[in-house]
């Protein structure tokens, strides 16, 4: 095999919550009356909340926030993004992303979770997949997000391999950015598929089984 290990990201890669994540900055921004539409959103891919928040208050024109008030925003749109995760189910799951899994595990691959999101859990809670990874490397546990390596260098160490063993799986322009920066080969999906970055280019899922 080319690799030990397999890294995913998390959103828009084994799952989409997209959406939610949108939909609660859009009633936060909305709040804090700051324009905010999907073309802006899009900047958010891969990026902490912190920072997603930062992005937003470009367009913001009034009193700079201080920093307790930037983390009691950031708090609002998580539990706004949160209580709308309730409703995922093992049918947010596709068959495609399940039976490729259980074939990288009949392989023997070691597989893992690099994700800068601090609900990761629950959401693999939700989706029928609570421990069913060697390793996760979410926003609980790192300082620096993507572009930054950290969370995946991270990943690597919990399964105790080298970056060089490991491929790395995004769907983020910022995500194959930090897979680069740690010294990971990586599999762009989705937008991150036409990326110049990308060391392959996966048309869907499955083709993951095509590279290992």
């Amino acid at each position: 095999m080319k690799y030990k290990a397999i890294i995913f990201d998390l959103d828009g890669v084994i799952c989409f919550t997209d959406e939610y994540h949108y939909l609660a900055w859009k009633e936060l921004a909305d709040e804090l009356n700051i324009p905010f539409d999907r073309t802006i959103n899009e900047r958010l891919r891969g990026v902490s909340r912190m920072d997603s928040l930062e992005i937003i208050l470009e367009k913001y024109s009034g009193p700079e926030f201080s920093k307790d008030e930037k983390e009691k925003f950031c708090g609002k749109k998580n539990d706004i993004y949160r209580k709308s995760l309730e409703n995922m189910s093992e049918k947010d799951l596709s068959e495609e992303v399940r039976e490729t899994l259980k074939e990288l595990r009949n392989r023997g691959l070691k597989l893992a979770i690099g994700s800068s999101s601090k609900n990761t859990k629950f959401i693999l809670k939700q989706i029928g997949l609570e421990g069913f990874f060697d390793a996760i490397s979410d926003g609980t546990n790192i300082t620096r997000s993507k572009p930054d390596p950290e969370v995946f260098l991270k990943a690597a160490q919990f399964l105790a391999e080298e970056p060089k063993d490991c491929l790395v799986i995004e769907d983020a322009e910022a995500g194959i950015d930090a897979a680069v920066a740690g010294g990971f080969d990586n599999a762009g999906i989705g937008s991150a598929s036409d990326y110049s970055k990308s060391t392959y280019r996966l048309g869907s899922f499955s083709d993951i089984l095509k590279i290992v």
